[in-house]
């Protein structure tokens, strides 16, 4: 599919983050220029280091013409023959592909009769809830199944717990022909998953050295899924690429993704430690959820790159306009002047739904009548952000033409840009993430993994919970 760049180009609007509009509670553009030698170096250190390293990312929108034509044959052939698709992961492998699904398919997906979807019932485990599990193998038929297992290093416990299970029911009810019914999504060299693939004869696709969980969305990782429930893949490519031409600047005027983590990181350093992502379409809803992962996991450190102890970060929070208008506005009018609101409006969305006359008897409902669901949901956000913005709260307004794969490909590869400028202005690593390896290797711990008796130990050793403050 051909896409019209200049009529789909995504824009931002940040007025309700400066000083012509908040007054003292927003950034002058004194103190936003005078950024501008901290946002070049940015932008250089992300130029010099892309396809480098954890920055595999940045080819991706450029390097996979073979692997998506594989991809899309795959697809093919798994929409002809399986009546549902499970993807087996957890993190940047289950969220990715969630918010791809959300966005660019009907949001009642999996509840379509089969000749209106466009591929396979569509599932992600990406927990290990014991009845999270019981409630997939109640709705899934395993021989008509096809599990997509998706880790790099083949040592993910969630993930490879869920493999486990899985692959020993299918072996239980297919045999030899198990395998047939497994892809693996993985490093092509090392890890334990590609030595099981090679040995049970899995498809496989693979996830580049260079690209991280929380980056892998236009790699196999996301692809894959995508392409299954129909979506155009080249088309979410296409608008990656899109965003890297308008972000090749070290423009603070011209450089979306550049001016966002220019605006965040002076936030930060006033003190807004609270990001809160509220996209106004439900499409959008886990494109909140993936954010949040890609914003913490990246910019949560502890140390700076020469080894300068710190404590950085901002913590994002997902909210869903106009529904957290009911449930979480009240905070962020009202309260403390420690956030930035990002939200994410639709021009245009896929269908319109006009309001009917009734309720002639009552004017505060009647008034509603003969305007559509289009035009309410645009006034409550107009409105939202007048609120906040007349409180005093910085925040800034993302809007996208359509929701489609091509502005969805703008949208998230912004993002990853913002990212990774923003790590850049802050002097961390953006691309590791200690504090969840932390967490991992005591869960090794504590499940008996070989190689881990040191931590074991101090596990042990660790305080013990004293029963007065227990209740």
């Amino acid at each position: 599919m051909r896409y019209n760049k200049k009529a789909l180009r995504i824009k931002i609007d940040y007025n309700n983050m400066m000083e012509s509009v908040l007054g003292d509670k927003g950034i002058s553009d004194t103190t936003f220029y005078s950024m501008a030698q901290d946002a070049q170096a940015a932008f250089e250190a992300v130029e010099a280091g892309k396809g480098k390293n954890m920055m595999g990312w940045t080819d991706l929108p450029y390097n996979q013409d073979a692997i998506v034509e594989d991809i899309l044959a795959t697809a093919h052939d798994i929409r002809k023959k399986y009546e549902y698709f499970v993807v087996l992961g957890i993190g940047g492998s289950a969220l990715g592909p969630i918010a791809a699904f959300q966005a660019c398919n009907h949001l009642h997906y999996n509840d379509l009769p089969k000749r209106k979807r466009k591929g396979p019932k569509f599932y992600v485990e990406d927990n290990v809830d014991p009845e999270r599990m019981a409630a997939l193998l109640d709705v899934i038929d395993i021989n008509k199944t096809m599990f997509n297992v998706i880790t790099k290093s083949g040592s993910t416990s969630e993930t490879m717990t869920q493999y486990l299970i899985i692959n020993n029911m299918l072996k239980q009810a297919l045999g030899d022909k198990a395998k047939d019914q497994i892809i693996a999504t993985t490093s092509v060299a090392t890890g334990n998953l590609i030595k099981i693939a090679k040995a049970e004869g899995y498809k496989t696709f693979y996830i580049p050295d260079g690209v991280g969980g929380r980056f892998s969305e236009l790699c196999p990782v996301g692809l894959l899924a995508a392409a299954v429930t129909g979506i155009d893949i080249k088309g979410l490519l296409a608008g990656a690429r899109y965003m890297d031409e308008l972000c090749n600047t070290p423009s603070l005027k011209k450089n979306p993704a550049l001016i966002l983590a220019t605006l965040q990181v002076i936030a930060m350093n006033e003190g807004k430690n609270i990001g809160v992502m509220m996209p106004y379409a439900d499409g959008l809803k886990y494109i909140a959820d993936w954010y949040c992962q890609l914003w913490a996991e990246s910019l949560g450190k502890n140390v700076e790159l020469d080894g300068t102890p710190c404590n950085k970060g901002q913590t994002p929070v997902k909210s869903l306009g106009v529904t957290d208008q009911h449930s979480q506005v009240q905070l962020y009018t009202a309260g403390p002047f420690d956030k930035v609101i990002t939200f994410i409006g639709v021009e245009n969305y896929r269908t319109e739904v006009k309001i009917p006359n009734g309720c002639e008897e009552f004017p505060n409902v009647n008034f509603l009548c003969g305007h559509t669901m289009n035009e309410l949901i645009q006034a409550e956000r107009k409105a939202t952000e007048y609120a906040i913005t007349k409180a005093g709260k910085q925040n800034y307004t993302i809007m996208l033409p359509v929701l489609n794969e091509f502005t969805l490909g703008q949208l998230m590869y912004m993002f990853m840009l913002q990212t990774a400028y923003a790590g850049a202005m802050m002097n961390i690593d953006t691309f590791n993430q200690p504090g969840v390896e932390e967490g991992k290797n005591a869960t090794y711990a504590l499940l008996g993994r070989p190689g881990y008796d040191e931590k074991r130990a101090e596990l042990a050793n660790a305080p013990q919970k004293q029963t007065k403050y227990l209740c």
